[in-house]
């Protein structure tokens, strides 16, 4: 049972890039669930398609698909505008489509480090700088990037999700100070490992992650639901005074350093 009242978001309209699976897609759905109008913006029309009418049916909330690519700025500007013109405002954006693949980084080709970089540091400016255009330079809203910790120490094999990630994290700094006055909130929040995610069963399979989850002080991984949640107070009026806030979610695995240990044995 949700610890928030199923009508916090009503009347606010939130979009979501990467918003077909994953983190991005839990954090939809809670905003649904609380009242909120969707747009699910990804590169693959048929993830976000099928999420967005998923999301319709289960909390009978308004939620729309658009594919575009956040490395394309174009692509982006369309999208802000499409939700904009079917659902009348943006309130919130929440910037969570990334790229990540475990790579030794002697091994790691300009191209795939470009990419993530690409995807997820720029990717994320261009929906911002997009929103602020379109419609939170003159109405404020609240922006909300998912970050990682990746590179809060030097994790083995991750250099080009750790670079970006540490983009996000000063961007929603920056922004958090020049925004701010525009009544434009910008935080981020950082995941640990995320045992339910694709990208967690990819990277931290069978042992691994079991020895991961060992190592997290609260003694697991966390969820999809634990990342909704925290989302769902920063974007809401309870978090008004939360700006440029970089907040881990990892049960306090990053304060150990074992995060570290368990991917080199990854290489």
């Amino acid at each position: 049972m949700s610890p928030f009242r199923t009508d916090l978001f009503a009347g606010r309209v939130a979009l979501l890039t990467g918003g077909g699976t994953g983190i991005t897609r839990g954090i939809a759905e809670m905003l649904a669930a609380h009242g909120a109008e969707t747009v699910l913006v990804s590169r693959k029309a048929e993830h976000v398609m099928s999420a967005a009418t998923e999301i319709e049916q289960t909390f009978k909330r308004r939620s729309l698909g658009f594919a575009a690519d956040v490395r394309q700025p174009e692509s982006l500007e369309v999208a802000v505008a499409y939700a904009v013109k079917e659902l009348g405002r943006l309130d919130i954006l929440v910037n969570g489509a990334a790229g990540n693949f475990p790579c030794p980084s002697g091994d790691l080709t300009p191209n795939g480090f470009g990419t993530v970089i690409d995807i997820d540091a720029k990717g994320t400016f261009n929906a911002c700088r997009a929103a602020y255009h379109a419609w939170m330079r003159e109405h404020g809203g609240s922006i909300l990037n998912i970050s990682a910790t990746l590179h809060y120490g030097g994790t083995p094999g991750q250099v080009h999700v750790a670079a970006a990630k540490a983009a996000v994290d000063a961007l929603t700094r920056t922004l958090a100070v020049e925004w701010g006055p525009l009544g434009i909130r910008s935080n981020a929040i950082a995941p640990g490992p995320i045992g339910d995610t694709e990208g967690a069963k990819r990277l931290f399979p069978g042992e691994v992650g079991e020895r991961i989850a060992a190592a997290v002080p609260i003694q697991r991984l966390g969820t999809i639901a634990d990342i909704a949640a925290l989302a769902l107070f920063v974007l809401s009026d309870a978090g008004a005074n939360l700006n440029g806030a970089i907040i881990p979610s990892d049960g306090g695995l990053s304060l150990r350093g074992i995060f570290d240990q368990a991917f080199t044995s990854r290489l």
